[in-house]
C-alpha cells in the first residue's frame, strides 16, 4: 500500500506540475529551460484523519537532486541568497512560515511568497535571488541540482549582470 501511494504521488506530482510543459536540454554541463521564469508547483499531498503528508520525489523533478539543505531560526523581516548561481537548478518549499522569494534575471523581476508546504518553486539556473522571510519560526527546504560549488555563485549583483550579458551575447 505504501509503495502504491507513492507511486500515485509521483505520479500526480510529475502530472500536476507546470514544469513538464517545459523543455528542457542540457549544453555543456548547464541545465536550462527555453522559460527561464521560476514557476509555482504543486506538492502531491494527502490527508487524513493523522495529519497530511507532501510527497516530493526525485523523479518528478526536471532535474537529480544532489544536495537538501534548510534555512532557519531567520529573524523576521532578515533577508538570505541575496546571489545568483550560473547552472544550479532548485526546487524550494517554504515548510513552516512564511517566505518573500523575488527573482531577478538581469531584465525583470518575479516575486512569489510562499506560505504553503503543498506548494514550492521550481526556480532555473541564471537567476538572481533574494529570501525575505516574514512569519517566526520560518522554515525554508531547497532540492538542489549541485552540491556547493563555489564557482557557480555570483555574489555580488554588478558581477551578475555581466554574466548574464556575456551569456546572451555567446547564445546562438
Amino acid at each position: 500500500m505504501a509503495t502504491l501511494a507513492l507511486q500515485s504521488a509521483t505520479a500526480r506530482f510529475s502530472n500536476s506540475t507546470t514544469f513538464c510543459d517545459s523543455t528542457y536540454f542540457q549544453n555543456e554541463d548547464r541545465i536550462m529551460s527555453q522559460n527561464q521564469i521560476p514557476e509555482l508547483v504543486d506538492v502531491a499531498r494527502f490527508t487524513d484523519a493523522r495529519g497530511q503528508l507532501g510527497v516530493v520525489e526525485a523523479a518528478g523533478l526536471p532535474f537529480e537532486i544532489k544536495r537538501v539543505y534548510y534555512l532557519f531560526d531567520v529573524p523576521i523581516g532578515a533577508v538570505r541568497g541575496e546571489h545568483g548561481h550560473k547552472k544550479l537548478q532548485q526546487f524550494m518549499i517554504c515548510m513552516n512560515g512564511s517566505c518573500e522569494v523575488t527573482f531577478n534575471d538581469g531584465v525583470a523581476q518575479h516575486k512569489f511568497t510562499l506560505e504553503n508546504p503543498s506548494q514550492g518553486i521550481l526556480v532555473p539556473p541564471g537567476l538572481w535571488r533574494s529570501i525575505r522571510f516574514t512569519k517566526p519560526d520560518s522554515v525554508l527546504c531547497v532540492f538542489a541540482s549541485h552540491p556547493y560549488e563555489k564557482e557557480d555563485y555570483l555574489y555580488s549583483y554588478e558581477d551578475f549582470l555581466t554574466w548574464v550579458k556575456e551569456e546572451k551575447d555567446a547564445a546562438p
